[in-house]
């Protein structure tokens, strides 16, 4: 059943069948509770007994769309279930214009000078107030502009690299020195790169670091040459630099409500463990690049969170250049109501890849 393709489950079912299904999907999405066969035929347009609900279910259940969580409980979808249920039944519909205006007035820059990541944190506050789950926002660090190096030496073999960028951002790197560095070989070594690179992003960077290694063999020492292709590597990042660096998750409380059992905290430690990995950063950008528009993961299909059992819903924005440069999405239970929050994910990103453009 794990595989059984849309169509096929579909012809397998007729009206009633459809229609006793989507009352049960439909029914755990508000509440969370399994619905017994009794309240289900009072909720039927057509008159059915409990017993004929009951055989209706069970064939349901052999075609493993749903399940009963305990014996002489009544129903719920399972993730099959739930992954037909949004493929198949799912209307999405557009944000009303009242809708629209509330997200931009929630994540609208203040002044011309607002940083970028206040309007990535306000973006991911708006997802969580209007989701019920957890907002979460990744942004590149390609965006950044730096502004200012120093170098802080800690022990003999160590300094902190202290990165200020345009908007006064700060990031803080531990860098192994050479040996024999002076204090005066680090503070040769900042004022060139602050000479050569400030104001510069990221991509413009990388396009000046061969010229600037020559230029840097010509006017520095071995060791204050050392020191600068230090300093660049801890800007650049190497490879790392092309992945995601920031990750803000808002409403992660929401989460808890309706938790009780030992179970379900187990698996929020796990979730909100995974947030915490930087390999999850770049594992939710590469779910969202994965397709166009907004993608939907439910429980173990997103393998990233699978063993907290919950769903994903993501989707990419990007540059002016088209490139994705970030992603917004909203994490919780997998009784989500997706059809509300598929259409808030794709506008936000939309305004996300606007404002991204405009802070650059």
């Amino acid at each position: 059943m794990a595989n059984t393709p849309v169509k096929e489950i579909s012809s397998a079912l007729d009206d009633r069948s459809r229609e006793i299904f989507r009352r049960i999907v439909e029914s755990y999405l508000e509440s969370g509770e399994p619905l017994g066969s009794r309240n289900l035929s009072r909720l039927l347009p057509m008159s059915l007994s409990p017993a004929s609900v009951r055989n209706v279910m069970s064939d349901l259940e052999d075609l493993g769309l749903i399940y009963a969580p305990h014996v002489s409980a009544g129903r719920m979808p399972t993730q099959q279930g739930l992954r037909f249920f949004v493929d198949a039944f799912m209307q999405v519909g557009n944000l009303s214009e009242s809708e629209r205006k509330s997200i931009e007035r929630q994540i609208r820059p203040q002044d011309a000078d607002q940083p970028l990541e206040n309007l990535l944190t306000d973006a991911s506050r708006m997802l969580s107030g209007l989701s019920r789950g957890a907002g979460l926002v990744i942004a590149a660090k390609s965006d950044q502009i730096l502004k200012h190096v120093e170098f802080i030496r800690l022990e003999p073999t160590k300094a902190l690299a202290v990165l200020v960028g345009e908007h006064n951002q700060v990031e803080n790197r531990i860098i192994d020195l050479p040996a024999g560095v002076t204090a005066s070989q680090l503070t040769e070594a900042a004022n060139f790169i602050n000479a050569n690179l400030a104001g510069q992003t990221l991509p413009e960077l990388r396009g000046q670091l061969v010229k600037l290694k020559e230029q840097v063999a010509g006017e520095l020492g071995a060791l204050s040459q050392d020191l600068v292709e230090r300093g660049l590597a801890v800007w650049s990042g190497g490879a790392e630099a092309e992945k995601p660096t920031r990750l803000i998750v808002r409403g992660r409380a929401n989460l808890l409500e309706g938790v009780a059992g030992a179970e379900d905290i187990d698996r929020l430690r796990l979730l909100f463990d995974d947030l915490e990995r930087k390999e999850s950063l770049i594992e939710i950008l590469n779910l969202a690049e994965s397709g166009p528009g907004v993608r939907i993961f439910i429980g173990s299909e997103n393998k990233l969170f699978s063993l907290s059992g919950s769903s994903l819903i993501v989707a990419p924005y990007r540059d002016s250049d088209e490139r994705i440069v970030g992603a917004v999405g909203v994490i919780g239970p997998t009784r989500l109501n997706y059809s509300r929050i598929v259409p808030m994910v794709d506008y936000t990103a939309q305004l996300m890849a606007r404002l991204s453009r405009s802070n650059r």
